[in-house]
């Protein structure tokens, strides 16, 4: 089975500045993949010629197995876009918001059982001006996923949410995955790429400087840990035992380079056992997803 998307050589110009630089990506039917980059990246373009709204300089672009400068109304049918903002009629309650966009498609899913899944059925009769900015993007996504669509764009979706909306925006988006959807999300946010996607690539002026899991992006996976925790009083480095690769001094905190955390902490922590010493403020870290797209993006 050919990939829901396949982009070879990528390349766009406007005049003399190249603002994608022949970039190659496949995503996966059925995954979440998430795009991210700075402002000036590169994302927007790239996503504009997936959408088959901007033409390309050069190189291969496939969605769904149609090139999108070819696209039809049928290939558009089973393409969902949520865009940062939307306008739709604000006298018009979610019911009849969801029914008029049915009328657009061909198959469309229908209105009640989209309204349940973006969770939206306390709020089917109101108007959508009385609607809160996470109902107003829940509407959104239901808006995109009411034709039944293969493939959905979400563009931003969380920005100006609340922690506690953000993580139901979340719940919404795995949702997505779990009817088989396959999802292209752009974001600016590090821990949303981390909570929700299959894979991410990142983007910088251009060009992708990483792609994959979330989890081994940058080399994580092999990255050192690094094990923090405060000297017992009257414990100098040279009495502890041999852990880590590297050490230094944080303030009062001893900062441990480790590769194998779990051992490393085993033997920290038999040892102050055995001698009654309390290793205050311990804890372990990996580098994040954050650390990894600062350091690719010299941000």
């Amino acid at each position: 089975m050919t990939a829901a998307i396949e982009i070879s050589g990528l390349r766009k110009s406007y005049g003399d500045h190249e603002a994608v630089r022949g970039i190659d990506l496949a995503v996966a039917h059925g995954e979440v993949f998430a795009f991210l980059g700075p402002n000036g990246a590169g994302k927007t373009t790239t996503v504009e010629i997936l959408e088959g709204y901007r033409e390309r300089s050069g190189g291969s672009v496939t969605v769904l197995g149609v090139d999108p400068t070819k696209g039809d109304r049928e290939w558009r049918s089973r393409i969902g876009v949520v865009l940062q903002e939307s306008e739709p009629d604000p006298f018009l309650t979610v019911s009849e918001t969801m029914r008029l966009f049915a009328g657009y498609y061909p198959a469309p899913r229908t209105v009640q059982e989209t309204i349940d899944h973006v969770g939206l059925a306390p709020q089917a009769g109101q108007r959508v001006r009385s609607l809160s900015g996470g109902q107003r993007r829940r509407l959104d996504v239901g808006l995109a996923l009411i034709g039944d669509p293969d493939l959905i764009f979400l563009d931003e979706p969380t920005t100006g949410f609340d922690p506690s909306a953000r993580r139901n925006a979340w719940a919404l988006i795995s949702g997505l995955r779990d009817l088989g959807k396959t999802v292209f999300l752009t974001t600016h946010y590090m821990d949303e790429a981390q909570a929700v996607a299959d894979r991410v690539a990142i983007i910088s002026a251009g060009e992708i400087l990483a792609e994959g899991p979330p989890g081994e992006l940058g080399g994580r996976a092999e990255a050192p840990s690094t094990i923090r925790f405060e000297l017992p009083p009257g414990v100098a480095d040279v009495e502890l035992p041999a852990v880590g690769a590297a050490r230094s001094r944080a303030g009062r905190a001893l900062l441990v380079q480790s590769i194998d955390p779990i051992r490393d902490l085993n033997t920290l922590t038999g040892w102050a056992l055995e001698r009654g010493h309390d290793l205050r403020g311990l804890t372990v870290e990996r580098p994040s997803l954050e650390d990894v797209y600062l350091e690719l993006t010299g941000e």
